[in-house]
Formats: structure tokens, sequence, C-alpha cells
């Protein structure tokens, strides 16, 4: 009976063994690449390690993102002992940019038909390009040497004379020309503009002050590490950064940029599935059986990460925070201001530490806010106004420093809130003036000429009560208890009081 539940026990376990799944983790990478994306990305893959995941698919499609993020997902996939493919998927996305830098980091790189990689320059050397008729127009602008200039004019003259000292095309020619320039489709010029961009015949990004030199060499080298890391185009990867090349997945399959195409991922996974990787140093064979799928959903830390790192929420919960502490200080022990002000600049705080601030951005910033405080308390008839609207907007543009897309302060936001700003103070300005022309209302200056009752005393000192005040008085008359007498004048704390001029 032992023997048979025992053997009972190794079939089920080897049954149990034979069924089991290999576990695919897929973790969506959708839109620009943040702290939010990075931080999601390294915490699945180390989860993914710690649930013992046979292999990890990333599905991209950005628009790129900023360099810090980007190299902490870079950073989580090459130290990974599990293999790693990003699969830009479905048709219609792309990995411009930074999602470039981590397709080639992958250990397997592919890409659906219809999508397309590159542009991989940096945002800040890649920007629109100077018009040479307004440097020609700009009196400040740098002076080209007039030796560069005649360099064109003789060239053209040297062309001008080959061409009049070549033959003249024969009739034969002629005819043909046209017709060979007639049947070229559009489909050709654009094949034959894709070749000339592989080639190398387009125009390098120009890196002028030392500082947009160190950048493109950085980059350029760094994408050709992750290149060579996994044997793939280091050429076309240093095109990608100082030409800003561009590929679709064909190109990019006949240019030894990515490992293969597949329109989905069940296809993503047959490819893969004894494909030699490098693993950490060592050469892997990616063997998958029985796959599982296991969609990866995006949790509630990364949406609120998401959430508060958009650079336009972390500009608005700075605001509230400072003016919610302000409010607070003017009228203290409401408590509402102050403690939800104290939460909104907290994590206004937080969110700026993981985005790339300009702190002059942020000092101006503050600055305007300071001088807009400061008018109210001692008008200087709109001097101090005026400088914190202008410090104001300055540090509001200057506070993101990057020109990523999608990790700029939207200008309708930042002409909103200084609007609302400048009318708040001014309002308050407005406010105070009107008080101020008003006459006095309370004080001890209102008790002069005032009727008060007497209590006891007099003559000499006494007491009497205006106002429901008992104040002390004195008179060289007799007072009885209840007698109306007026206020002449106020010393100290004392009041001088005469009979009451009947008529």
């Amino acid at each position: 009976m032992k023997r048979l539940l025992l053997c009972c026990w190794i079939v089920l376990l080897w049954f149990s063994h034979s069924v089991r799944a290999d576990d695919v983790w897929v973790i969506e990478i959708k839109g620009g690449i943040g702290p939010a994306i990075s931080d999601y990305v390294s915490r699945e893959i180390a989860l993914a390690q710690e649930e013992q995941a046979k292999f990890i698919v990333l599905k991209m499609d950005t628009p790129g993102g900023l360099d810090t993020s980007m190299r902490e997902i870079i950073q989580a996939i090459t130290i990974s002992p599990i293999p790693i493919a990003t699969w830009v998927g479905p048709a219609g996305s792309r990995a411009a940019s930074a999602g470039t830098y981590i397709l080639l980091a992958s250990h397997v790189a592919s890409m659906a038909p219809g999508t397309n990689l590159g542009a991989a320059t940096p945002v800040s050397l890649g920007g629109p390009q100077r018009d040479k008729d307004q440097d020609s127009n700009n009196p400040f602008a740098p002076k080209q040497d007039q030796s560069d200039k005649s360099r064109p004019l003789q060239q053209e003259s040297q062309q001008d004379s080959q061409q009049k000292s070549q033959p003249a095309p024969s009739a034969e020619d002629e005819s043909i020309a046209p017709s060979d320039q007639a049947k070229k489709t559009p489909d050709e010029d654009a094949k034959a503009d894709n070749t000339d961009n592989a080639s190398g015949e387009s125009e390098k990004i120009a890196a002028k002050t030392a500082i947009e030199k160190k950048v493109m060499n950085d980059a350029a080298a760094y994408i050709q590490s992750l290149a060579k890391l996994h044997g793939r185009n280091e050429v076309w990867a240093e095109k990608a950064v100082r030409e800003a090349a561009s590929l679709d997945a064909e190109s990019a399959l006949a240019e030894n940029v990515i490992d293969f195409i597949a329109p989905n991922l069940d296809q993503l996974i047959a490819q893969a599935n004894g494909h030699q990787v490098v693993v950490n140093g060592v050469q892997t064979e990616i063997a998958l059986s029985n796959v599982a799928y296991i969609e990866r959903q995006q949790d509630w830390r990364f949406k609120l990460l998401t959430v508060i790192t958009n650079p336009n929420v972390a500009y608005i919960l700075m605001l509230i925070g400072i003016y919610g502490l302000l409010l607070e200080f003017y009228n203290p022990g409401v408590g509402l201001p102050g403690v939800l002000g104290g939460i909104c600049l907290i994590l206004a705080m937080y969110s700026l530490q993981l985005l790339p601030v300009s702190y002059a951005g942020l000092g101006l910033l503050l600055l305007g806010i300071a001088l807009m405080i400061a008018e109210t308390f001692s008008p200087s008839f709109g001097i101090l106004g005026l400088g914190g609207i202008v410090a104001f907007v300055l540090g509001s543009v200057m506070l993101m420093d990057t020109e990523t897309p999608g990790f700029q302060i939207a200008v309708p936001l930042i002409v909103g809130l200084t609007v609302v700003s400048a009318l708040f103070f001014f309002v308050i300005i407005a406010l105070l003036l009107k008080v101020r022309r008003r006459p006095v209302t309370t004080g001890v200056q209102l008790i002069q000429g005032q009727i008060a009752t007497v209590i006891c005393g007099f003559p000499g000192e006494g007491k009497v009560m205006v106002d429901g005040e008992i104040w002390q008085a004195r008179s060289n008359m007799q007072y009885q208890q209840g007698d109306h007498v007026v206020v002449t004048n106020i010393s100290g704390l004392w009041l001088d009081v005469e009979s009451v001029n009947k008529e």
C-alpha cells in the first residue's frame, strides 16, 4: 500500500512538473518616460526576479523622455538575470529618442510592422536651426569669413565651366532621360530617401558650444556601448544620435538594429525561443514552453507618481501650498489652509526633486511671490507688485530645466496663475486703500465727545461707564450716581469729564 501511494505521489509530481507553465511578464511602457515609469519598470523587474519569471517583455510606445529616468530603466535591464525583450508594438507605436536606447539595451529587440525607432539626439541639441537670413540681418550675429563666402562662388563657377565644356547630349539620350524620370514612382523615391538615410548622407546636427559637444559625445558613446552589448549595429546607433536618424521596422531588421519583426506577442515568443542572448556576461539560450502571459497592471504608486510628477500638477501644488500657508499665517487658528497648504507643499517638493528643476527658476518664482506679498504690507504704488509679477513669470518659464516634450509647464497655465495671483494681491491693495480713506471707527480717539454715565466718586476722581466699559475719570464738579457727563479729553487711562450742556 505504501509503495502504491509513493508511486502515485511520484507520478503526480512528474505530471505537475511537466505541465507547469513558464511565466512571461508583460510590462507596458506607454507615453513619456519619466520618474513614474522608471520607478514602475524597475520595481516590476525586481518583482519578476522574486517571482521567478522566465521571461520579461517590455511593450513599448514612447516619444522619449528624461535622460535620468531612461538610464534607471536601462540599468535595471542590464543587471537583470532574466532575459528581457523590448517589443515596439502594436502597429503605429514608436520607440523614439529614449525608447531607442532602451530597445538597444534589451537582450531581445523586436518591432511590429508599422513601427519606427530612432531620433535619439538630445533634445537640447535638436531644436530649430537659426535662419541664415536672420543672422545676416542681425548685427550681433558672428560674421562669416569672407574666404568661406567666396568658396561656394568659386565652386559654382567651376561647375558652370565644366558643364559648358561637356558635349551636349544626343537626341537619343534626351529621349531616354525624361521617360526614365517619369517611370519613378513615389515608393521608389521614398526607398531612395531611406537608402540615403541609411548610408549616412543625412546632415549631422551641429554641436557648437563645449557643453553641447560634451552632451553629444556622451550620448553617442552611451548608445554605441548599448548596441555593442548585444552585437547590434553601432554605426547606425551613432547616426541616431548625431544625425537624428530614424528607421522603420523592416529597415531596422535589415540594418541589424533589431533581432526580428514580430506582429504580436505570440510571434515574439516563438522567435525568441531558442535565441542566444548574453545575460550578465553569460551566453544563455532562451527556452520557453507552455507560456503563460502575465499582464502586469499599473499599481496605485505608479498612478500617484504619474499625477504628481506632471510638471503642471507639481506647479499648481506648490502654489497652493505657499498660498495656504500664507493664509494660515494671516489668520491663525483656522487650520484648514495650513493643513492643506502643508500637504500640497510637501507633495510638490517631492515631485520637484524627481524632476529636472532649475533652481534659478524656483528662486525667481519664490522671489516673485515674496515681492507681491510685500506690496500688500507696504504699498509702493505698484513697484514691488510689478517686479513680483515679472519675477513670477520668468521663474515659472525657467522652472523646468529640460526641453523634453511632456515635461514643460503649459504657457496658458502660467498666464492664468500669474493673472490670478496679480489680481489677488492687487485686490487686497485696493481694499486696504479703500479702508484707509474711511473715517476711524474704532480706538480711544472715538471716546472723546461721547456721553458717559457716572458710577461713583466726584468731585475729584471717580468712575464712569462709556460704551459698556468702566473708565477712571476726573472732574471738579459734584456728580451723583447715574448722572450723564461728556468726555472732554483722554490722558492715558484717565478721562476728563464735564457736565452735559443743557440747552
